[in-house]
Protein backbone atom coordinates (compact mmCIF):
# COMPACT_ATOMS: atom_id res chain seq x y z
CA UNK A 1 0.00 0.00 0.00
CA UNK A 2 1.53 3.41 -1.05
CA UNK A 3 0.08 5.96 0.79
CA UNK A 4 0.28 9.76 -0.05
CA UNK A 5 2.36 12.08 1.52
CA UNK A 6 3.46 16.33 2.21
CA UNK A 7 5.02 17.74 4.79
CA UNK A 8 5.51 20.90 6.74
CA UNK A 9 8.20 23.50 8.19
CA UNK A 10 10.09 27.03 8.27
CA UNK A 11 9.42 30.79 9.89
CA UNK A 12 7.91 33.89 11.04
CA UNK A 13 4.53 34.06 10.04
CA UNK A 14 1.54 33.36 12.46
CA UNK A 15 0.17 30.47 13.22
CA UNK A 16 -3.65 29.92 13.99
CA UNK A 17 -6.75 27.58 13.19
CA UNK A 18 -10.57 28.59 12.80
CA UNK A 19 -11.54 28.69 16.13
CA UNK A 20 -14.13 26.29 15.98
CA UNK A 21 -12.03 23.33 14.64
CA UNK A 22 -10.70 20.36 17.11
CA UNK A 23 -7.17 21.29 16.86
CA UNK A 24 -4.78 19.50 19.03
CA UNK A 25 -1.84 21.22 16.80
CA UNK A 26 0.86 19.35 15.24
CA UNK A 27 3.43 21.61 17.06
CA UNK A 28 0.99 22.25 20.35
CA UNK A 29 3.37 25.05 21.33
CA UNK A 30 2.35 27.87 18.31
CA UNK A 31 6.37 27.25 17.37
CA UNK A 32 6.66 30.01 14.82
CA UNK A 33 5.68 27.87 11.64
CA UNK A 34 7.39 26.45 8.05
CA UNK A 35 6.91 27.20 4.46
CA UNK A 36 3.91 25.46 3.97
CA UNK A 37 2.38 26.77 6.97
CA UNK A 38 3.11 30.08 6.21
CA UNK A 39 1.33 29.43 2.99
CA UNK A 40 -1.72 27.93 4.54
CA UNK A 41 -2.42 30.73 6.79
CA UNK A 42 -2.36 32.95 4.27
CA UNK A 43 -5.66 31.95 3.45
CA UNK A 44 -6.80 30.90 6.68
CA UNK A 45 -10.86 32.05 7.50
CA UNK A 46 -11.79 34.14 10.30
CA UNK A 47 -12.68 33.45 13.70
CA UNK A 48 -16.05 33.80 14.49
CA UNK A 49 -17.24 32.90 18.23
CA UNK A 50 -20.45 30.27 18.63
CA UNK A 51 -23.28 32.11 20.87
CA UNK A 52 -25.26 29.94 23.29
CA UNK A 53 -29.32 29.77 23.78
CA UNK A 54 -31.58 27.89 25.81
CA UNK A 55 -34.14 26.97 23.11
CA UNK A 56 -33.70 24.83 20.72
CA UNK A 57 -35.35 26.29 18.00
CA UNK A 58 -33.01 28.89 18.77
CA UNK A 59 -29.80 26.76 17.69
CA UNK A 60 -30.91 27.91 14.40
CA UNK A 61 -32.16 31.17 14.86
CA UNK A 62 -28.62 32.19 16.49
CA UNK A 63 -25.85 30.46 14.36
CA UNK A 64 -23.46 32.08 12.28
CA UNK A 65 -22.57 31.98 8.43
CA UNK A 66 -18.96 32.44 8.06
CA UNK A 67 -17.07 32.04 4.80
CA UNK A 68 -14.20 33.16 2.36
CA UNK A 69 -13.68 34.17 -1.26
CA UNK A 70 -10.38 32.86 -2.89
CA UNK A 71 -8.83 33.14 -6.14
CA UNK A 72 -5.44 31.44 -6.94
CA UNK A 73 -3.56 31.76 -10.10
CA UNK A 74 -0.38 29.17 -9.92
CA UNK A 75 1.92 28.47 -12.86
CA UNK A 76 4.68 26.26 -13.48
CA UNK A 77 7.47 26.65 -15.86
CA UNK A 78 8.98 23.14 -16.44
CA UNK A 79 12.26 22.89 -18.07
CA UNK A 80 11.64 19.72 -19.50
CA UNK A 81 8.07 19.09 -19.96
CA UNK A 82 5.27 21.16 -20.78
CA UNK A 83 4.22 24.31 -18.81
CA UNK A 84 1.27 24.48 -16.88
CA UNK A 85 -1.31 27.26 -15.20
CA UNK A 86 -4.54 27.93 -13.94
CA UNK A 87 -6.70 30.57 -12.38
CA UNK A 88 -9.39 29.28 -10.23
CA UNK A 89 -12.02 30.89 -7.77
CA UNK A 90 -14.43 29.94 -5.11
CA UNK A 91 -13.82 28.83 -1.16
CA UNK A 92 -15.80 28.10 1.26
CA UNK A 93 -19.20 28.93 3.13
CA UNK A 94 -20.15 27.42 6.76
CA UNK A 95 -23.22 27.62 8.71
CA UNK A 96 -22.75 26.73 12.84
CA UNK A 97 -25.56 26.22 14.87
CA UNK A 98 -25.64 28.02 18.49
CA UNK A 99 -24.60 25.96 21.17
CA UNK A 100 -27.24 24.35 23.58
CA UNK A 101 -25.88 21.94 26.48
CA UNK A 102 -22.67 22.18 25.35
CA UNK A 103 -24.39 20.31 21.62
CA UNK A 104 -23.97 22.10 18.25
CA UNK A 105 -23.26 21.34 14.86
CA UNK A 106 -22.39 22.80 11.43
CA UNK A 107 -22.02 22.13 7.81
CA UNK A 108 -19.42 23.65 5.34
CA UNK A 109 -19.21 23.28 1.15
CA UNK A 110 -16.08 23.79 -0.55
CA UNK A 111 -15.87 25.05 -4.64
CA UNK A 112 -12.98 25.59 -6.83
CA UNK A 113 -13.82 26.33 -9.90
CA UNK A 114 -11.47 27.43 -13.20
CA UNK A 115 -11.59 30.59 -15.12
CA UNK A 116 -11.07 29.53 -18.71
CA UNK A 117 -9.84 32.50 -20.10
CA UNK A 118 -6.73 32.53 -17.46
CA UNK A 119 -6.03 28.58 -17.10
CA UNK A 120 -4.65 26.49 -19.96
CA UNK A 121 -6.43 24.27 -21.74
CA UNK A 122 -5.82 20.10 -22.01
CA UNK A 123 -2.01 19.43 -20.91
CA UNK A 124 -1.30 23.51 -20.15
CA UNK A 125 -3.81 23.27 -17.42
CA UNK A 126 -2.71 23.15 -13.84
CA UNK A 127 -5.57 20.70 -12.39
CA UNK A 128 -4.17 20.98 -8.28
CA UNK A 129 -6.58 23.58 -7.97
CA UNK A 130 -9.73 22.40 -9.49
CA UNK A 131 -9.66 18.79 -10.90
CA UNK A 132 -8.15 17.91 -14.22
CA UNK A 133 -12.51 18.49 -14.63
CA UNK A 134 -11.62 22.48 -13.77
CA UNK A 135 -14.38 22.30 -10.97
CA UNK A 136 -14.80 20.94 -7.29
CA UNK A 137 -17.49 20.88 -4.97
CA UNK A 138 -17.95 18.80 -2.32
CA UNK A 139 -19.75 19.13 1.43
CA UNK A 140 -15.88 18.83 3.06
CA UNK A 141 -17.71 19.33 6.89
CA UNK A 142 -20.89 18.22 8.27
CA UNK A 143 -20.44 16.93 12.09
CA UNK A 144 -21.87 17.13 15.63
CA UNK A 145 -20.07 18.58 18.40
CA UNK A 146 -20.43 18.40 22.23
CA UNK A 147 -18.38 19.95 24.97
CA UNK A 148 -18.77 20.08 28.57
CA UNK A 149 -15.95 21.64 31.14
CA UNK A 150 -12.42 20.38 29.56
CA UNK A 151 -13.99 17.56 27.60
CA UNK A 152 -15.06 17.81 23.94
CA UNK A 153 -16.30 15.31 21.28
CA UNK A 154 -16.62 16.08 17.59
CA UNK A 155 -18.27 13.56 15.24
CA UNK A 156 -18.69 13.78 10.88
CA UNK A 157 -16.78 15.81 8.42
CA UNK A 158 -14.24 18.28 9.79
CA UNK A 159 -10.86 19.82 9.84
CA UNK A 160 -8.64 18.55 11.93
CA UNK A 161 -4.50 19.29 12.58
CA UNK A 162 -2.09 16.91 13.86
CA UNK A 163 1.07 15.45 13.34
CA UNK A 164 -0.01 12.87 11.02
CA UNK A 165 -2.91 14.13 9.46
CA UNK A 166 -3.88 18.03 8.61
CA UNK A 167 -5.68 20.57 6.77
CA UNK A 168 -2.80 21.37 4.53
CA UNK A 169 -4.54 24.65 3.55
CA UNK A 170 -1.82 25.49 0.52
CA UNK A 171 -4.20 25.73 -2.67
CA UNK A 172 -7.74 25.83 -3.24
CA UNK A 173 -8.94 22.99 -1.45
CA UNK A 174 -7.91 21.97 2.53
CA UNK A 175 -8.11 18.68 3.35
CA UNK A 176 -10.85 17.67 5.43
CA UNK A 177 -11.44 14.43 7.42
CA UNK A 178 -14.26 12.40 8.27
CA UNK A 179 -12.93 12.01 12.15
CA UNK A 180 -14.51 11.13 15.40
CA UNK A 181 -12.08 12.96 18.05
CA UNK A 182 -12.55 13.33 21.88
CA UNK A 183 -9.98 15.10 23.65
CA UNK A 184 -10.07 16.53 27.50
CA UNK A 185 -7.65 19.25 29.14
CA UNK A 186 -7.14 19.74 32.54
CA UNK A 187 -3.99 21.78 33.71
CA UNK A 188 -2.04 22.41 30.75
CA UNK A 189 -2.51 19.03 29.29
CA UNK A 190 -4.43 17.16 26.32
CA UNK A 191 -5.54 14.14 25.99
CA UNK A 192 -7.06 12.88 22.61
CA UNK A 193 -7.96 9.70 21.01
CA UNK A 194 -9.99 9.72 18.05
CA UNK A 195 -10.16 7.44 14.68
CA UNK A 196 -10.30 9.12 10.98
CA UNK A 197 -12.76 7.29 8.38
CA UNK A 198 -11.37 8.90 5.33
CA UNK A 199 -10.47 12.25 3.49
CA UNK A 200 -10.36 14.57 0.89
CA UNK A 201 -8.63 17.63 -0.22
CA UNK A 202 -5.54 18.57 -2.42
CA UNK A 203 -3.05 16.16 -0.60
CA UNK A 204 -5.73 13.20 -1.52
CA UNK A 205 -6.11 14.16 -4.98
CA UNK A 206 -9.20 16.77 -6.63
CA UNK A 207 -9.88 14.06 -9.05
CA UNK A 208 -10.61 11.13 -6.35
CA UNK A 209 -12.40 12.50 -4.12
CA UNK A 210 -13.02 10.95 -0.58
CA UNK A 211 -10.42 8.33 0.15
CA UNK A 212 -10.19 5.82 2.94
CA UNK A 213 -7.55 6.84 5.61
CA UNK A 214 -6.51 2.89 5.84
CA UNK A 215 -8.25 -0.12 4.96
CA UNK A 216 -10.29 0.33 8.65
CA UNK A 217 -9.68 3.74 8.92
CA UNK A 218 -6.31 5.14 11.49
CA UNK A 219 -6.61 5.25 15.11
CA UNK A 220 -4.73 7.81 16.80
CA UNK A 221 -4.15 8.85 20.61
CA UNK A 222 -1.67 11.60 21.97
CA UNK A 223 -0.98 13.64 24.92
CA UNK A 224 0.37 16.80 25.32
CA UNK A 225 1.64 19.65 27.28
CA UNK A 226 2.38 23.18 27.49
CA UNK A 227 3.05 26.03 29.55
CA UNK A 228 4.55 29.73 28.95
CA UNK A 229 7.87 28.16 27.72
CA UNK A 230 7.97 24.10 27.16
CA UNK A 231 5.70 22.52 25.06
CA UNK A 232 5.87 18.33 24.08
CA UNK A 233 3.48 15.95 22.92
CA UNK A 234 3.35 12.56 22.30
CA UNK A 235 1.57 10.66 19.34
CA UNK A 236 0.58 7.24 18.17
CA UNK A 237 -0.90 6.24 15.04
CA UNK A 238 -2.37 3.21 13.50
CA UNK A 239 -3.16 3.13 9.95
CA UNK A 240 -4.83 -0.74 9.72
CA UNK A 241 -3.18 -3.12 7.64
CA UNK A 242 -0.23 -0.40 6.95
CA UNK A 243 1.70 1.59 9.46
CA UNK A 244 2.25 1.70 13.19
CA UNK A 245 3.78 4.91 14.03
CA UNK A 246 4.82 7.03 17.25
CA UNK A 247 5.60 10.84 16.74
CA UNK A 248 7.24 13.01 19.65
CA UNK A 249 8.05 16.50 19.51
CA UNK A 250 9.04 19.15 22.04
CA UNK A 251 10.09 22.61 22.00
CA UNK A 252 11.46 25.39 24.59
CA UNK A 253 10.66 28.66 23.97
CA UNK A 254 12.90 31.84 25.45
CA UNK A 255 11.36 35.53 25.24
CA UNK A 256 14.77 37.73 25.72
CA UNK A 257 12.20 40.90 25.95
CA UNK A 258 9.04 41.96 24.00
CA UNK A 259 10.51 42.17 20.59
CA UNK A 260 12.89 39.43 20.67
CA UNK A 261 12.56 35.68 21.38
CA UNK A 262 14.43 32.29 20.90
CA UNK A 263 13.08 28.82 19.62
CA UNK A 264 14.70 25.27 20.03
CA UNK A 265 12.57 22.21 18.99
CA UNK A 266 13.11 18.53 18.47
CA UNK A 267 11.27 15.69 16.75
CA UNK A 268 11.71 12.11 16.46
CA UNK A 269 8.89 9.38 13.80
CA UNK A 270 9.13 5.82 14.01
CA UNK A 271 6.84 4.14 11.44
CA UNK A 272 6.49 0.14 11.17
CA UNK A 273 5.35 -1.22 8.56
CA UNK A 274 2.04 -4.01 8.80
CA UNK A 275 0.88 -6.14 6.11
CA UNK A 276 4.55 -5.44 3.92
CA UNK A 277 2.67 -2.01 3.17
CA UNK A 278 6.75 -0.82 3.05
CA UNK A 279 6.05 2.08 4.82
CA UNK A 280 8.61 1.97 7.55
CA UNK A 281 11.24 4.66 8.62
CA UNK A 282 13.01 6.25 11.72
CA UNK A 283 13.21 10.25 10.67
CA UNK A 284 14.71 12.82 13.46
CA UNK A 285 14.67 16.25 13.33
CA UNK A 286 15.57 19.25 15.30
CA UNK A 287 15.38 23.28 14.75
CA UNK A 288 16.06 26.43 15.94
CA UNK A 289 14.96 30.04 15.24
CA UNK A 290 15.39 33.37 16.59
CA UNK A 291 12.82 36.71 16.02
CA UNK A 292 14.12 39.88 16.57
CA UNK A 293 12.31 43.30 16.24
CA UNK A 294 10.51 42.08 13.07
CA UNK A 295 13.63 40.27 11.50
CA UNK A 296 12.95 35.91 12.07
CA UNK A 297 15.95 33.59 11.14
CA UNK A 298 15.32 29.93 11.08
CA UNK A 299 17.44 26.37 10.39
CA UNK A 300 16.11 23.05 10.43
CA UNK A 301 17.50 19.37 9.97
CA UNK A 302 15.91 16.02 9.30
CA UNK A 303 17.27 12.74 8.73
CA UNK A 304 15.50 9.54 7.92
CA UNK A 305 17.00 6.22 8.27
CA UNK A 306 14.99 3.96 5.23
CA UNK A 307 15.88 0.36 4.67
CA UNK A 308 15.75 -1.33 1.61
CA UNK A 309 12.63 -1.36 -0.37
CA UNK A 310 11.02 0.61 2.60
CA UNK A 311 9.56 4.34 2.00
CA UNK A 312 8.94 6.84 4.89
CA UNK A 313 5.24 8.48 4.83
CA UNK A 314 5.12 12.01 6.51
CA UNK A 315 1.04 11.77 6.82
CA UNK A 316 -1.75 12.31 5.20
CA UNK A 317 -1.65 16.20 4.15
CA UNK A 318 1.26 18.81 5.49
CA UNK A 319 3.10 16.20 7.89
CA UNK A 320 5.28 17.77 10.79
CA UNK A 321 8.78 17.75 9.08
CA UNK A 322 10.60 20.56 10.32
CA UNK A 323 12.18 20.72 6.73
CA UNK A 324 9.48 20.46 4.50
CA UNK A 325 8.86 23.15 1.67
CA UNK A 326 6.02 24.61 -0.84
CA UNK A 327 6.28 21.54 -3.04
CA UNK A 328 9.66 19.90 -1.53
CA UNK A 329 9.43 17.20 1.16
CA UNK A 330 11.59 14.13 2.21
CA UNK A 331 9.41 11.43 1.20
CA UNK A 332 10.40 12.34 -2.16
CA UNK A 333 13.78 10.60 -2.00
CA UNK A 334 13.35 8.82 1.37
CA UNK A 335 12.44 5.74 -0.74
CA UNK A 336 14.98 2.96 -0.71
CA UNK A 337 17.63 4.51 0.86
CA UNK A 338 18.32 6.94 3.80
CA UNK A 339 18.02 10.85 3.30
CA UNK A 340 18.23 14.25 5.07
CA UNK A 341 17.48 17.52 4.61
CA UNK A 342 18.39 20.93 5.86
CA UNK A 343 16.93 24.19 5.60
CA UNK A 344 17.48 27.92 5.96
CA UNK A 345 15.54 30.80 6.13
CA UNK A 346 14.54 34.32 6.95
CA UNK A 347 11.34 36.80 7.13
CA UNK A 348 10.39 40.33 7.92
CA UNK A 349 7.48 41.66 9.21
CA UNK A 350 6.70 45.44 8.95
CA UNK A 351 2.85 45.99 10.01
CA UNK A 352 0.69 44.19 7.69
CA UNK A 353 3.09 43.10 5.50
CA UNK A 354 5.14 39.93 5.88
CA UNK A 355 7.97 38.87 3.73
CA UNK A 356 10.04 35.46 3.59
CA UNK A 357 12.88 33.26 1.63
CA UNK A 358 13.96 29.62 2.48
CA UNK A 359 16.35 27.46 1.30
CA UNK A 360 16.32 23.82 1.29
CA UNK A 361 18.64 21.36 0.54
CA UNK A 362 17.34 17.41 0.34
CA UNK A 363 19.89 14.97 -0.34
CA UNK A 364 19.20 10.98 -0.61
CA UNK A 365 22.43 8.03 -0.35
CA UNK A 366 22.87 5.81 -3.12
CA UNK A 367 19.49 3.32 -3.31
CA UNK A 368 19.43 -0.34 -4.60
CA UNK A 369 20.15 0.16 -8.17
CA UNK A 370 23.29 3.04 -7.01
CA UNK A 371 21.62 6.27 -7.79
CA UNK A 372 21.52 9.06 -5.90
CA UNK A 373 19.73 11.95 -4.87
CA UNK A 374 19.87 15.48 -4.71
CA UNK A 375 16.82 18.45 -4.97
CA UNK A 376 17.12 21.89 -4.08
CA UNK A 377 14.15 24.12 -3.51
CA UNK A 378 13.81 27.47 -2.63
CA UNK A 379 10.96 29.34 -1.74
CA UNK A 380 10.11 33.43 -1.35
CA UNK A 381 6.98 35.01 -1.00
CA UNK A 382 5.04 37.45 1.08
CA UNK A 383 1.60 38.14 2.62
CA UNK A 384 -0.21 41.84 2.91
CA UNK A 385 -3.53 42.26 4.76
CA UNK A 386 -4.96 45.13 3.23
CA UNK A 387 -7.40 45.36 6.23
CA UNK A 388 -8.73 42.59 9.00
CA UNK A 389 -11.03 40.65 6.10
CA UNK A 390 -8.87 40.81 3.02
CA UNK A 391 -5.51 39.68 2.05
CA UNK A 392 -3.23 39.03 -0.76
CA UNK A 393 -0.18 36.82 -1.24
CA UNK A 394 2.32 35.23 -3.30
CA UNK A 395 4.65 32.24 -3.26
CA UNK A 396 7.66 31.93 -5.97
CA UNK A 397 9.18 28.40 -5.83
CA UNK A 398 12.31 27.56 -7.95
CA UNK A 399 13.19 23.52 -7.86
CA UNK A 400 16.32 21.86 -9.35
CA UNK A 401 17.20 18.54 -9.51
CA UNK A 402 21.11 18.30 -8.82
CA UNK A 403 21.50 14.53 -9.85
CA UNK A 404 18.91 14.22 -12.35
CA UNK A 405 18.75 17.49 -14.40
CA UNK A 406 16.48 16.26 -17.34
CA UNK A 407 13.88 14.59 -14.93
CA UNK A 408 10.13 16.65 -15.75
CA UNK A 409 8.77 16.27 -12.30
CA UNK A 410 11.63 17.73 -10.08
CA UNK A 411 12.95 20.42 -11.98
CA UNK A 412 10.62 24.18 -12.56
CA UNK A 413 10.06 27.50 -11.60
CA UNK A 414 6.42 27.92 -9.70
CA UNK A 415 4.50 31.05 -8.98
CA UNK A 416 1.47 31.20 -6.84
CA UNK A 417 -0.78 34.48 -6.27
CA UNK A 418 -3.52 34.41 -4.08
CA UNK A 419 -6.19 36.59 -2.75
CA UNK A 420 -8.87 36.02 -0.14
CA UNK A 421 -11.78 37.81 1.49
CA UNK A 422 -13.24 36.43 4.85
CA UNK A 423 -17.17 37.07 5.87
Amino acid sequence: MKLKASGAILLLLSTAGLAHDIEVNKEDNERVGSVREAISNIGETEDKNVSTTQMFSDMFKNGKTTGQIRAIYAGYDFKNDTDTHATSIGGQLKYELAELNGFNGAVAFYTANDIDFATGNDANQNNELSSTKGNYTDLTEAYINYKYDGFNFRGGRQVIDTPLADSDDIRMIQNTFEAYIALYTIEGFTFLAGNLQQWQGYDAGLDDGWQKTGENGTWMASVSFENDNVNASVWYYQITKALDAYYAEGSYNYEINKDSSVALSAQVLIEKELNNSTNEADIYGASVEAAFYGFGVNAAYNKANVATGKQSFSGFGGGALFTSMDTMILDVIAIDRDADAILGGISYVYGDLNLFYAYGDFRGDKDSVGQKAHIVEQNAGFEYDLNENFRISAVYAVEENKEVPSDAGTNFDRLQVMAAYNF
